[in-house]
């Protein structure tokens, strides 16, 4: 049988820390939904941090100051997955930002700056759901998106 790898892929770094601030949110208001929750982490310093760019800069800061060995493996971080943070460094920057040129299709109706947002950081909660679950790992999930 084919040992699973439970090593956090460095492209779950930024879904698992909105997720945890979210789940956060959500113990703190037992009360409200997951998307109240979300729409609360909206806005908030660590919202503000990923959705300018800083969480991604300190994060390959801190890769390359350590040679980019990756911590939990042990291994080299190979090129490839320097390209794909940046990619998601300027995908998040590019929907979490206030940008009102997107448009819903098929009409000329403005796509909300919020929906944006929420669409993304409910795909990244999605995201690191899915590998808890891949890995064996469904202790973690607590807001139980993909159920």
């Amino acid at each position: 049988m084919k040992k699973i790898d439970k090593s956090k892929p460095l492209m779950l770094y930024v879904a698992e820390l909105i997720y945890k601030k979210i789940v956060e949110i959500k113990e703190r208001n037992p009360n409200i939904t997951n998307i109240v929750s979300i729409e609360m982490f909206i806005g908030s310093d660590t919202y503000n941090n990923i959705s300018s760019g800083k969480y991604h800069d300190d994060l390959l800061k801190q890769l390359k100051e350590n040679n980019f060995i990756n911590n939990e493996t042990g291994n080299k971080i190979p090129n490839e997955t320097i390209d794909l943070l940046n990619l998601q460094k300027k995908t998040i920057i590019e929907q979490l930002s206030k940008n009102t040129e997107t448009y819903f299709a098929k009409s000329s109706f403005p796509l909300s700056n919020s929906q944006n947002a929420f669409n993304l950081l409910w795909r990244m909660c999605e995201t690191y759901e899915l590998w808890c679950k891949e890995v064996g790992n469904k202790k973690l999930i607590k807001l139980n998106i993909i159920d």
